[in-house]
This record gives structure tokens, sequence and C-alpha cells, in this order.
């Protein structure tokens, strides 16, 4: 089945450009059309939170794929100012990435700043977890600071519900959201090929989800998020909410749901016509030693990998796949070289992209719940079967071993990562 949505004919078209090409199910295939080039959708954006993808240069994330990447207004807005990258010539020429960028509005990680902040009507004052300054964001300002890192889809301010809230808390919340959200659209700069999103609010209750929607459909915007998911609320939770909201937005206009996710959970929110993701999983996974391939997930830090000569996934085009066994990309961990969170970062964004090309690819062809289930089945698989060691038993291997039991039980990253990870997220 083919549909048809608002397409972009350049200077007499204001906003952003989406068509629907084919549709299954719920999911759909389609286009995103934008000042800086078109997204095809379903589509994963890789999050470049203070204008980069760690450990990517833009020619790479390029490569993988993917062709809109996600930019974090609260962190450039701290560091080095939306006024500066806007002299600089605005985020795209700043970063080096001519393809359309989305910010997002700032709003979660105020919101993860729960004993630095104090809420109003107004908006929001909290303190930089860079420098302890005081700052005030109001829908207003964010809209500009957008404006600033030119930004080809803008998202409203928001506040973030908390998982778990009473209905009422969330209900208070979803109504701030909305009014915010008509003061974004009020001050958001218009112009061809940039657009607008508002963003769906009310926790996990049905009927605050279906307000939000109505009320955000009644402002009007250029597309519409999902948000206040993926903070908790289990995967379960999650596709129940999705279900009661995405067959209210207007099917003309793209669905975002934001955060998102695991690969099965990408595959889910598909199955229920969400049509872009961005998460953090993919580039942070990598530079803690998590590979997603097509059985799972694996973590290269395991001594099981480090004689084997095997990629990581064998389907894989990515140049850690390409050119570097297991056993390499283990000892680049196990060594604290750089190179081994850059080629496993590669690897991961390659993997998500190769996913949504596969969904794509699905829908067009009528096949998405076939594929679906075959995608499904096989991240359940686990780890192909590990090899025999033909070194086990040698004095090398019993001091590798010996090493390995030494040294300390590294998490994901390290406390330097941790303490990071800890402030405001999306890096």
């Amino acid at each position: 089945m083919t549909a048809t949505g608002s397409g972009f004919s350049g200077a007499g078209f204001r906003g952003l450009g989406f068509d629907v090409h084919a549709t299954d199910g719920m999911a759909r295939r389609g286009t995103l059309t934008t000042a800086h080039g078109t997204v095809e959708t379903p589509a994963f954006m890789p999050v470049g939170t203070a204008g980069t993808v760690k450990g990517m240069m833009p020619g790479s994330v390029k490569t993988t794929g993917a062709q809109i990447i996600l930019g974090n207004t609260y962190h450039l807005m701290l560091r080095p100012t939306a006024e500066r990258v806007a002299q600089l010539g605005g985020l795209h020429r700043f970063m080096n990435w001519h393809g359309p960028i989305l910010t997002d509005s700032g709003g979660f990680q105020v919101m993860s700043l729960s004993d630095l902040r104090k809420m109003s009507e107004d908006g929001v004052t909290f303190k930089s977890h860079l420098d302890g300054k005081r700052h005030h964001l109001t829908p207003e300002r964010s809209m500009q600071i957008q404006h600033l890192l030119d930004s080809n889809v803008t998202m409203c301010l928001d506040e973030c519900t908390a998982f778990p809230a009473t209905h009422e808390v969330a209900e208070k919340s979803m109504k701030l959201s909305m009014r915010w959200a008509q003061r974004s659209r009020d001050a958001f700069v218009e112009r061809p090929g940039y657009g607008l999103f508002g963003i769906v609010q009310g926790s996990v209750y049905a009927d605050l989800r279906a307000e939000s929607v109505k009320a955000l459909t009644d402002i009007g915007f250029d597309g519409y998020a999902v948000g206040g998911l993926a903070v908790g609320e289990g995967q379960q939770m999650m596709f129940d909410t999705l279900d009661v909201t995405t067959p209210l937005l207007p099917k003309d206009r793209p669905r975002y749901l934001m955060g998102v996710g695991k690969p099965s959970d990408i595959i889910g929110a598909v199955r229920r016509g969400i049509d872009m993701f961005d998460c953090v999983m993919p580039t942070r996974s990598g530079r803690t030693g998590q590979a997603f391939v097509r059985r799972g997930v694996l973590n290269i830090r395991n001594a099981r990998h480090a004689h084997d000569d095997r990629p990581l996934d064998e389907k894989c085009g990515c140049p850690a796949c390409r050119s570097y066994s297991r056993g390499y990309l283990h000892h680049l961990f196990k060594a604290g070289e750089m190179l081994g969170p850059m080629l496993l970062t590669w690897h991961n964004l390659s993997y998500y992209q190769d996913l949504m090309a596969d969904l794509r690819r699905a829908i067009a062809q009528g096949c998405f719940e076939e594929r679906a289930a075959e995608l499904e089945a096989q991240l359940l698989l686990g780890d192909i079967p590990a090899t025999p060691d033909p070194l086990a038993g040698t004095p090398a291997v019993e001091a590798e071993a010996e090493a390995a039991a030494t040294e300390p039980d590294a998490k994901a990253g390290g406390a330097a990562d941790e303490e990071i990870h800890s402030v405001p997220v999306d890096l």
C-alpha cells in the first residue's frame, strides 16, 4: 500500500517535506526532505551531542549510511554557546556535517539536573554542570538557540515526565509541556526546509497521551515526537503506550520516538508506525567494548575473543569487520588503545544503519512482519560458538590469564565516563 504526504518544493514550500511511499500494517517507508538533504525513513540518527559523534569523523558517519544526526541544545548552549556556533557558520559548517541535523530542545538534560534546577511557568532555571553558572531556559530561548545552531528539525521545549509518575503529576507535567509547545510554535522562525516538531507527553496514561496529541495537532507542527518513554518503564509498557498514541498522530507527518533504543525496541516501534529514532547506545556501547551483531550483543573484552581470528559479524561491511579480527579488537580494548572504541563505534553505527535499511526494504516489498520476526529471532540466538584456543595450556596463555585476573574490573568506560554519564546525558 502506498500513500503520499507533504512534498517539498523549494522556495514555495514552508517547512519540511514528508512523503510516505509504502506502508505494511502500521510500518511506513518514507522520505523526509530538508534544506540540507533528504532522509529515508525509518531512520536512525547518531547522537552528536557536543558537535561530534564521539570517536567518528563526519565522513565516517556518512559511510555507515547515516543521513541525519542529532545535536544537543543543552550542551551546545553551555559550550561553546549557540552564538559562537552561529558566528562560525552554524552547526553544519562548525562540525563539517552537511546533511540534515535535528536538535533536541535541552529539556531532557535540564530535567535530569534534579538538584540543580527550578521549574516555573516561564521556563526552567538551572546551574551548569560545567561551572555552576545559572542559566534560564524558556521555550523562546530554546527556539532562539536552535535557530542559531541552524538546526533543520527543531524540537519544542518540554518537560520530560519522570517515571514512575502518578496520573495527577503526569497530567500537570503534560499540560505545562503543551503550553510550552504553543510558545515554541509562536517563537519558531519558519523557513523552507526547516521545521518544528511537537512532543507528545503523558507518561504511560492513554487518556493523557490522547489529550496531548489533540493539543499538539490543534497547534500544528511539521512532525510529532513521542517523548517521555525509555525512562525506565520497560519495553512492553513502551509498546503499549505507542499502541494508543501513534494511531492518533497525523498520517502525513513524520513520527519520532525520542531516545530509543535497542534493536528490538526499534523493530517493535517501526511495527507501530514510528519513522525516526535516536539513541546513544551504539556509540556509548562502542566505547565500552559492547558490539551489536545480528545475533545479539557481545562484549569484546571477554577472554573468549582473545584468540578468535573471525570478524565481529561476517555479514557486516564496516572497517572493523572487513579488516580486523575479534582477537585484535580484544587486544585494543585490553591495551586501552583508542582505536578499539573508534572501530567498535563505527561497527555499531553501521549495524544500526544496516538494520534500518533492512526494515525499509521489507516495508517496500510488503514483507515487514516476516522480516521483523526473522530479525527478532536472530537477536535471541546469542553469539556464535567460541573456537578452541590453539595456545591453550601454553605459558603465553597462562601469563595472559594471570594478567587479566589482576586487572581492575573496569566498568563500561571507566570512572571518567561514569562521571560524565551521571550528569545531563546524551553523550
